[in-house]
């Protein structure tokens, strides 16, 4: 029932908007306000109602199209998996809609919000197949028009371009390997499928079609290539619902399908995994610390990792799951916090470079503590969300593959590298009075942003079982297909 409560509310608030003038910027700001803010409520009467002593799918609703010709039945609901993700999905909205409150175009930027939203929240509890696709594809839409005209320089063309026929062109096989799994099983229902077998051969190529689809969104090296550009030069919000969320949806991919419809092409696969995830964790972190943009080096810190939590996945046992799960929620907070603060520092300076910058915590205190805390977080300090995380996908490699977690721990030790270099650049140091004459700290709004990111990260850090208790279930059942 929720789950119909949250879809209407979103479909309405996207087809209200279209009445409001444009002139009426306080009206719009109120109701989308109040949109987003009950969309949160009702995600997390989700994540405080649900039963984490059970591995079945939740809030099951089902959506019937019948006629003469056409019987179609889909389902929709959430396990300990898509739980978090759908909880994170409406938070970050909800942060958006707070950071773009002054902007003139307000209407416009809201409609494609709410969009992206309906489609993450449809993407994250669809049990259909043939939904997730449409959906998966669908959302490049918004994005594009967020990037494409929002975008804050002359190449946020390339970069949107970029962006999204790398994601599209790589999900194109997938959909062939649809129509191929319709056409052999009749039924793109994922708890009809999970009972299917597939022969080898069969799992062999249709692991390997869905492989790009969800390598090119986490991304995995060497499908990378969009992703700083993309976050270079889209507006905040866009960098925050990137790095936030849409990454998220490889992750999810792999650990909704690939895991359950082809376990062993996974298996199979596994090794090639390795090899791309390592080599993105320390190419991307090498690349990070010659970087002079600030969105570009947190760019780079997100492909780094993100193709840990590659690592995590595919380590094949609960420990490294669940750390993968941490962190994958983790990033989405912390990444999203630290495009936030530049996205802040860039409102108010219009720069980027890291050469314009320097001493700001002589004048800017709330907002040098403020990017202590998520620098602290990036690097995986000890009491921090990404911390467990990490801690738990070495753990889970360590059991695999002793190699593989030597090198990936050196995307630890270069993380903090160049995420403590970039904080010593902006924050300590000199002023740079020739380029910069008037500072000012975080405001009212500004700091509620930011202070519930700051909360979910430390009761991630302290209290990491009361997350790992709701997909332990989940996590367990991948394996016992």
């Amino acid at each position: 029932m929720l789950l119909i409560i949250i879809y209407f509310i979103l479909f309405s608030s996207i087809f209200f908007l279209y009445f409001f003038k444009k002139t009426d910027l306080k009206k719009i700001k109120v109701f989308a306000l109040i949109s987003s803010g009950l969309v949160f409520f009702f995600s997390t009467l989700l994540v405080a109602n649900f039963d984490t002593n059970q591995y079945f799918f939740q809030n099951v609703i089902a959506l019937t199209i019948g006629s003469d010709f056409l019987n179609l039945i889909y389902l929709f609901g959430l396990d300990g998996i898509s739980i978090f993700f759908f909880f994170l999905s409406a938070f970050l909205i909800f942060i958006c809609i707070l950071f773009i409150w002054e902007d003139i175009f307000f209407r416009e930027y809201i409609i494609n919000l709410f969009l992206i939203e309906l489609f993450l929240l449809i993407i994250f509890s669809t049990l259909d197949l043939f939904i997730f696709y449409i959906f998966f594809e669908a959302i490049l839409i918004p994005m594009f028009l967020i990037i494409g005209i929002y975008g804050s320089r002359e190449r946020k063309i390339r970069a949107v371009y970029l962006f999204f026929f790398y994601t599209l062109c790589g999900s194109i096989l997938m959909l062939i390997s649809i129509l191929y799994i319709y056409v052999v099983v009749g039924s793109l229902n994922l708890e009809y499928l999970s009972s299917w077998k597939f022969t080898e051969n069969e799992q062999l190529f249709l692991w390997v079609t869905f492989f790009f689809s969800f390598a090119s969104k986490i991304p995995m090296f060497p499908f990378h290539i969009w992703l700083p550009e993309a976050h270079v030069e889209a507006p905040t919000v866009g960098s925050v619902l990137l790095a936030g969320i849409l990454l998220k949806l490889g992750v999810y991919g792999f650990l909704r399908f690939s895991f359950i419809l082809f376990p062993d092409a996974s298996l199979f696969y596994s090794p090639l995994i390795y090899l791309l995830s390592i080599i993105g964790v320390i190419y991307a972190s090498l690349t990070a610390i010659r970087q002079t943009d600030m969105k570009r080096i947190i760019a780079y810190s997100s492909v780094a990792h993100m193709n840990m939590v590659t690592l995590g996945i595919f380590s094949f046992n609960t420990i490294g799951l669940e750390g993968a799960l941490l962190q994958s929620l983790s990033h989405g907070f912390v990444a999203g916090g630290m495009f936030l603060l530049i996205g802040i520092l860039y409102n108010r300076y219009h720069s980027r470079f890291l050469y314009y910058y320097g001493g700001l915590v002589h004048t800017m205190p709330i907002f040098s503590t403020f990017f202590l805390i998520f620098t602290l977080a990036n690097i995986a300090l000890p009491g921090t969300s990404s911390f467990v995380g990490e801690f738990l996908i070495l753990i889970g490699i360590y059991k695999n593959n002793i190699f593989a977690c030597v090198f990936s721990a050196l995307g630890i030790i270069l993380c903090g590298s160049y995420s403590l270099w970039l904080y010593n650049r902006i924050i300590f140091g000199n002023f740079k009075i020739n380029y910069t004459l008037k500072f000012k700290d975080l405001n009212k709004r500004e700091f509620i942003i930011l202070l519930p990111i700051v909360i979910f990260i430390f009761l991630m850090g302290v209290y990491p079982s009361f997350f790992t208790s709701y997909f332990h279930f989940s996590a367990c059942g991948l394996f016992f297909q």
